[in-house]
């Protein structure tokens, strides 16, 4: 039997309120199916399954806020039979083997009673209640075995027992204080939940985690150039924009600065072979989402640009995976958009890095000893010294820097990184 466990999305999350399930008991479910959506403090977010097989039992309901780590449903493997219920496993006469023994007279007061067919007692109708809306009832002192449950099956879900105590307060106004009661969040309630989140995570990380920052300044020329021949004659649809070749250009970087790609978790890093760049994005309301962009290091630069344009598209409507928000191993964020020239930001646990990329302007540079206006970008990076030191962080925004100065490598599949043109030691 698997356990499907609520995912954590992200260091900001604790806990989040399934929305709606996609599958029932006895469907066959695949890796990478998307079988529920759960709402957090930052959006509803479509959660995947990695395990194969057919869906036993839902044991969350709709409507309920559940920990992280809550199982929310049961597979059952390949091959594997779905267990005996409990009820159907309890001593039965015709299952007890009987000892063999020689018949003997038995007394009027010790004659065993004939064994009947089986027929078990009648239960008493009792619909299901979830963990958490009996927890929920308790504190209201409520009897959940006397509400009627909307859930499947009747089951009494969180929402039910909520309605029942706003119920009971409208019908004793004049008692005592009315029960607390959840209403559908407003856009002002989702706000302050995620600048709640945000917060935390935020300050976990600048409590944990020792931050060092560099800054390069990468002339773009070339880039903007190559990009510009790229996409002459293309419609605008087809059309690569400079975020897709900056992010490739980060991935490029990170191939000799492992160390700056994965996580820390238990007083270890790990690194990630591959690169999943999550993608810091604003939201209209207000708010920030940083999804992964799987993949950056072996795609190329026109599928990357279609991904990233489906990414932030589907960010700003509420609409992400599960595994788009778990496992970025470094972040990128880019104001350059805002005409930030430069951003130093704050590592996002349990990653070990983050990349600051600033608005690419027309300022004053000096190529080939002469002074010259040319199209500049600050990059910067914010690192952690548990898993790496400034001479490797230098090292990879000197990676980046002459990434950036042969642009035409970055949409090569296969081909490995070129030797670094300026070492610094």
């Amino acid at each position: 039997m698997i356990a499907v466990k609520l995912p954590s999305l992200g260091a900001d999350m604790d806990s989040g309120t399934l929305l709606s399930w996609h599958v029932k008991p006895g469907d066959t479910v695949k890796r990478g199916q998307v079988v529920a959506v759960v709402d957090t403090s930052k959006a509803a977010v479509d959660v995947e399954i990695w395990q194969e097989g057919v869906l036993h039992a839902l044991l969350v309901q709709p409507g309920e806020k559940v920990p992280v780590g809550t199982v929310l449903a049961h597979v059952l493997a390949p091959g594997e039979s779905a267990p005996v219920p409990q009820d159907a496993t309890a001593t039965k006469p015709s299952q007890v083997p009987m000892p063999a023994q020689a018949p003997a007279p038995v007394s009027p007061t010790s004659q065993a009673e004939p064994v009947p067919s089986f027929q078990p007692a009648p239960k008493p109708v009792r619909h299901p209640v979830s963990p958490a809306a009996r927890q929920r009832a308790k504190a209201l002192g409520i009897n959940p075995d006397v509400v009627q449950g909307s859930g499947a099956q009747g089951a009494v879900t969180l929402a039910d027992i909520e309605a029942a105590a706003q119920s009971r307060a409208h019908s004793a106004a004049a008692v005592a204080q009315p029960a607390q009661t959840s209403a559908p969040p407003t856009a002002t309630d989702r706000q302050r939940e995620m600048r709640k989140a945000i917060a935390a995570a935020m300050s976990r990380s600048k409590r944990e985690i020792p931050h060092y920052y560099l800054s390069e300044t990468i002339p773009m020329t070339r880039a903007l150039g190559w990009l510009q021949e790229h996409n002459a004659g293309l419609p605008i649809t087809a059309r690569i924009l400079s975020a897709a070749l900056l992010l490739k250009a980060v991935a490029r970087a990170l191939q000799r600065t492992p160390e700056l790609n994965g996580f820390y978790v238990a007083e270890h890093f790990t690194p990630s072979a591959p690169v999943h760049a999550g993608v810091a994005i604003s939201l209209r309301g207000g708010g920030l989402v940083a999804p992964a962009l799987h993949d950056v290091d072996t795609k190329p630069l026109a599928q990357l640009m279609h991904e990233l344009a489906d990414l932030v598209k589907r960010a700003r409507a509420g609409s992400l995976r599960s595994s788009e928000m778990s496992d970025p191993t470094i972040t990128v964020t880019n104001l350059g958009e805002q005409s930030v020239q430069s951003v130093l930001g704050v590592i996002y646990p349990p990653q070990v890095a983050l990349v600051g990329l600033g608005q690419i302007a027309m300022r004053p540079w000096v190529e080939s000893g002469q002074l010259v206006a040319a199209p500049l970008l600050c990059a910067t990076l914010a690192a952690d010294h548990r898993a790496s030191d400034g001479h490797r962080g230098a090292l990879f925004l000197a990676e980046l820097r002459e990434a950036l100065q042969q642009p035409h490598t970055l949409d090569e599949l296969g081909t490995p990184a070129p030797p670094l043109l300026r070492v610094s030691t």
